[in-house]
C-alpha cells in the first residue's frame, strides 16, 4: 500500500465555477481584503490549504508529524512542477511543528485560521479506506483542543474556521458565530471582537 498526496485529482474542484461553492471557501471569504492570508493549523496532506490557496489566499500550513510532514512537502514540490498547479502552490508554505508554537510566533495576524484536529471521538467505520486509515494511525488526536482554539485567537485572526463532523460538538466548547453545514462536515466560524484602534 502506498501513501501519496496527488493535489492533481482535485483539479475538477478548482475550477472557478466550482470553487466559489466550497463550504470551506465560504466560510474563510474575507471580504475588502486583496490578498488575504490563512494559517492551515492542521495540514495533514494538504488538500484543504489548497482549496484555500486556489481561492486566492496565501497559505501557511503547519503539521507536527514528521511523516506527514514529508509527504507533504513532497506533494508540494510535484504540484510546484505541474503547470496546472503551479501557481497556487506558489502560495503554499509548509511549517514542520507544533501549531501552537507557529501561530504564537507569527510576525502578522493571518486573516483567517483554519482548525481540522484529528478526534479521539473520532471511530474508524469498516468502509474507511485503508490509506485513510493509514493516515490516521501516522496523525495523533488532538491532545488539548483549549490550547489549540486560544492559540488560534491569540493569532488575532479575522476570523477561525473550524471543520467538524456534521454532528460533532463545538471544538473547544466555543460557539461559533456562523456555520455553514453539508452532507457530512459543517465549516464553524468564529469571528473575534476586533481590537479598537
Amino acid at each position: 500500500m502506498e501513501l501519496r498526496g496527488d493535489f492533481a485529482r482535485l483539479l475538477p474542484r478548482l475550477r472557478q465555477d466550482r470553487l466559489h461553492r466550497e463550504l470551506l471557501v465560504r466560510a474563510a471569504r474575507v471580504r475588502g481584503v486583496d490578498a488575504p492570508t490563512a494559517v492551515d493549523a492542521t495540514a495533514g496532506l494538504g488538500e484543504d490549504a489548497l482549496l484555500l490557496a486556489a481561492a486566492g489566499f496565501t497559505v501557511t500550513l503547519c503539521e507536527r508529524d514528521p511523516v506527514i510532514a514529508a509527504l507533504l512537502a513532497d506533494t508540494l514540490l510535484r504540484a510546484r512542477e505541474d503547470e496546472r498547479l503551479s501557481k497556487v502552490a506558489a502560495r503554499m508554505r509548509l511549517v514542520e511543528g507544533d501549531a501552537i508554537e507557529t501561530l504564537a510566533s507569527l510576525d502578522e495576524a493571518p486573516d483567517v485560521v483554519f482548525l481540522d484536529p484529528m478526534f479521539p471521538d473520532r471511530r474508524r467505520r469498516a468502509s474507511t479506506n485503508k490509506k485513510l486509515q493509514l493516515f490516521q494511525v501516522l496523525e495523533r488526536p488532538c491532545e488539548d483542543e483549549d490550547a489549540l482554539m486560544a492559540a488560534a485567537l491569540t493569532a488575532r485572526p479575522r476570523k477561525v474556521v473550524v471543520k467538524r463532523p456534521l454532528k460533532g460538538p463545538h471544538l473547544a466548547g466555543v460557539k461559533p458565530s456562523s456555520s455553514l453545514a453539508g452532507k457530512v462536515v459543517r465549516y464553524d466560524v468564529i469571528v473575534p471582537p476586533r481590537e479598537s484602534i
